[in-house]
């Protein structure tokens, strides 16, 4: 995991071909002050994913859908695209 005030440096050429599996809308990096937030959220444990589980483990960054609808977690430098394990920015307020 990256120290918590580092940005995740997933490669900004893979950043720039991923898109997001649900509906294909580019993505760009999560504000700093955003990964800070849902990381106290998920140490509350009071935060889930798209699958309805709990979310346990920190975000390292995160890559937010163009419509800024849902985030997908960056993890160790890579970033988990699976719908399922996307996270809401609408019910969190970013």
């Amino acid at each position: 995991m990256t120290k918590p005030n580092e940005r995740s440096t997933v490669d900004e050429e893979l950043r720039g071909m991923l898109r997001c599996p649900e509906t294909l809308q580019k993505l760009r990096l999560a504000d700093a002050n955003v990964i800070a937030e849902l990381n106290k959220t998920i140490t509350a444990g009071n935060l889930k994913n798209r699958g309805a589980q709990p979310v346990a483990e920190l975000l390292d960054g995160g890559l937010v859908r163009e419509d800024g609808q849902f985030l997908y977690p960056i993890r160790a430098n890579l970033p988990v695209m699976l719908i399922e394990e996307a996270i809401s920015l609408l019910a969190t307020n970013h």
